[in-house]
């Protein structure tokens, strides 16, 4: 998979270096994380790394397109490298794991404003909320306790 991020990174005028690459790996394999996980999967294969060079890596990633950065209101940025197809996400409210929803229409932008204000609309940004699988099962489960020691 590295030659196939050489040519990514050569594709948008970015030197191919170690740390780049890296963090390529990193959010191909563990798409929706924090910096700080970014910085520590970065480190686990290259300890050397700084802190900063992790972030200046993000951001240029981000400014070229390669990595999308996304902000669920309330949570913390996250990092992923599936850019360019317009998916959206789905939100626990309770553990904040995050998964892609793919476009709610099928094609760009996937919603029609209803007043676009002049505005030409190319992207709409879409945050489902929910509870996931293993939060609603561990709620499920903790009713019937209570439930039941209340008997």
């Amino acid at each position: 998979m590295t030659p196939d991020f050489e040519t990514q990174l050569r594709a948008v005028s970015l030197r191919v270096t170690r740390p780049r690459l890296a963090v390529l790996r990193a959010l191909r394999d563990h798409p929706h994380v924090d910096t700080d996980t970014v910085i520590a999967l970065v480190r686990a294969e290259q300890p050397t790394v700084s802190h900063q060079a992790v972030y200046d890596v993000l951001r240029a990633l981000t400014d070229a397109g390669l990595v999308r950065r996304i902000q669920p209101a309330g949570a913390t940025a996250r990092y992923e490298s599936r850019v360019g197809d317009n998916h959206h996400h789905v939100v626990c409210r309770s553990c904040g794991a995050i998964a892609d929803v793919e476009c709610a229409v099928g094609h760009a932008p996937c919603l029609t404003a209803s007043d676009d204000r002049g505005f030409v609309v190319d992207e709409a940004e879409v945050v489902y909320w929910g509870t996931c699988p293993d939060c609603a099962t561990e709620r499920t489960v903790q009713r019937s306790a209570s439930s039941e020691g209340s008997r």
